[in-house]
């Protein structure tokens, strides 16, 4: 008996690209047949039914945010702990409050070393210096450049150890001011009286900077011509403390001294 042709045929290819003979075409023929209620349909249908306690735990997010947000901008942020140290009077502080504190500085039983500010009653002439810090490791030296009704530059000169740097601190001073650059004609005119006073090694050191211990400071403290003494906690880190000198000719507040005076030419 012949062989049926039709069983040469080969077989349907289920995963073929026409519609008609794949099931993907034959599901999307039977759309129209699907249940009422398809799966897509049941997720819909749940999203609906929980959208409510959606909408409440959002609505409760929202007012605790805002709360947050009230509190936040009602309390203040906490106090940072990094606090700056500071040698010398405050600006608008005055002269006898702060030499009473400066001498409440020196108190205690310790024996670290401590960083501290030496003010003098009059300014000091470069080859003073080391016998003004007796003995005490000189660190820093503050110059200041005295003219009457004329603001002049304070230059604090960073020192290392040894009488000759401190001496020649004023040179330095007169290196840093020379370097600078000015934008009007009295500005100039202060830097070269100031530079100018400074290599002629006037008498224009208005204090120190030491480092000693609680009693060498306290020693120090009693010398003729030491107006203060101020120590820093021992802890102090050098490099991370304001320095503001205590002028000799300040006497009352510490405020910026006038400037309306004629700057003389040397």
């Amino acid at each position: 008996m012949p062989d049926d042709p039709r069983s040469s045929e080969p077989a349907p290819d289920t995963a073929s690209d026409d519609r008609g003979d794949s099931p993907i075409g034959h599901a999307a023929d039977d759309l129209g047949n699907m249940p009422a209620e398809s799966p897509a349909a049941e997720d819909d249908s749940r999203a609906r039914r929980v959208s409510p306690r959606n909408a409440v735990i959002f609505g409760l997010t929202a007012i605790g945010a805002a709360i947050l947000l009230v509190i936040a901008f009602r309390e203040p942020p906490p106090a940072s702990a990094v606090a700056t140290d500071r040698l010398g009077p405050a600006p608008g502080e005055q002269v006898e409050q702060y030499l009473v504190d400066a001498k409440a500085s020196l108190d205690g039983g310790d024996t670290a070393e401590h960083w501290a500010l030496v003010s003098f009653t009059d300014y000091l002439a470069p080859q003073q210096l080391p016998a003004a810090a007796d003995g005490l490791r000189i660190s820093g030296v503050i110059q200041h450049v005295p003219v009457d009704r004329v603001q002049t530059p304070v230059i604090t000169v960073a020192t290392p150890a040894g009488d000759e740097p401190a001496v020649k601190s004023g040179e330095a001073a007169a290196g840093l001011v020379a370097a600078q650059r000015f934008r009007d004609e009295r500005s100039a005119a202060i830097a070269r009286v100031t530079e100018s006073r400074l290599r002629a090694g006037c008498a224009c050191t208005a204090g120190l900077m030491v480092r000693g211990t609680l009693p060498q400071l306290r020693d120090l403290a009693t010398r003729p011509g030491v107006r203060a003494v101020q120590a820093l906690p021992a802890d102090a880190i050098a490099g991370r403390f304001a320095v503001s000198p205590l002028l000799p000719g300040t006497s009352d507040t510490v405020t910026p001294s006038p400037d309306d005076g004629p700057v003389p030419s040397e």
